[in-house]
């Protein structure tokens, strides 16, 4: 199975949606630049483990939680395309 760091950042912006966030608000929260984050969210850059840590830190969730999520998409995305 590949890793699609896509599905991380659809993951991050719904999970960064839901709880009524900006990026701005949660870029200032975990300390990454508003344009590295959009960057994450749109699937163009890949987040390093330091960043996704800060992240799940700022969205008040586990790192382990967070994984948890994408491996869960990633999952159902391989399983539609079977």
């Amino acid at each position: 199975m590949d890793y699609n760091y896509r599905i991380t950042g659809q993951i991050i912006g719904r999970i960064r949606t839901q709880r009524g966030m900006s990026q701005e608000v949660l870029s200032g929260l975990s300390g990454v630049a508003r344009s590295h984050l959009a960057m994450i969210e749109t699937g163009s850059k890949n987040a390093n483990v330091d960043t996704l840590w800060r992240i799940a830190e700022a969205l008040d969730m586990k790192l382990s939680d967070l994984i948890r999520l994408i491996e869960g998409e990633h999952e159902r995305s391989i399983g539609k395309r079977k």
